[in-house]
């Protein structure tokens, strides 16, 4: 069963968005944060920190299997979280946007940054965001709601530095970030998200992302 929701200038998908995908308009961009097939979940191998969150032992869905981006490859723009984990099958890139998320702050046994693949011509770039448990420098005394969760201010920096522009897909939506950073900036949305939990969430803060555009427009 597919669900559709329309919020504003964003579609929201709750299915499989391999089912999904076949019936969409034309997409201008891709921006996501897929599984990358490296059997994810805080508690196990998610480092000592990550143990003491309410998502221990939450695996992410289709996390199990290795991630295959031939799928995503032929949109006009393309920026892929976490593709140093597939990125033997990808074309090689200059243009990687990188996300320190300790900024020189602490380390642990996670990693100290996360990396995006960019079709296209570029220049690695790189964004210093402090994301720590609850060391944050931004969405303080806000409440995580996804174990891949990423900061919103990251995900504006993303579309602007990849020089996004129309329509953007996130076919692996989660909580909804990328969504609402194209609501922030002003761009279309589609978001398709797998499990039911995550897709509620998105429309929430997408619809208040929205409602606080209209209250300041």
């Amino acid at each position: 069963m597919i669900d559709k929701v329309v919020i504003g200038n964003a579609t929201l998908y709750h299915g499989d968005c391999r089912e999904i995908l076949p019936t969409l308009p034309k997409v201008d961009a891709v921006v996501t944060d897929p599984p990358y097939g490296i059997g994810y979940s805080h508690g196990k191998g998610g480092g000592k920190l990550a143990k003491s969150t309410k998502f221990d032992d939450h695996p992410i869905v289709g996390d199990d299997e290795p991630f295959d981006p031939s799928s995503w490859l032929n949109f006009p723009k393309v920026v892929l979280f976490g593709a140093n984990h597939f990125a033997s099958k990808l074309p090689d890139s200059s243009f990687w946007l990188i996300w320190d998320k300790r900024d020189g702050i602490c380390s642990n046994d996670q990693a100290d940054a996360e990396m995006a693949w960019v079709k296209g011509k570029g220049q690695t770039r790189v964004i210093r965001h402090l994301w720590n448990g609850m060391l944050k420098a931004s969405e303080r005394g806000q409440e995580r709601v996804h174990p891949t969760q990423k900061p919103i201010i990251v995900m504006e920096w993303v579309l602007k530095t990849a020089q996004i522009e129309g329509l953007v897909l996130d076919p692996y939506m989660g909580s909804g970030t990328t969504g609402v950073a194209c609501v922030n900036s002003g761009h279309s949305f589609i978001g398709i998200e797998f499990e039911r939990k995550y897709f509620d969430i998105a429309c929430e803060r997408i619809a208040g992302a929205s409602a606080q555009q209209r209250l300041f427009a």
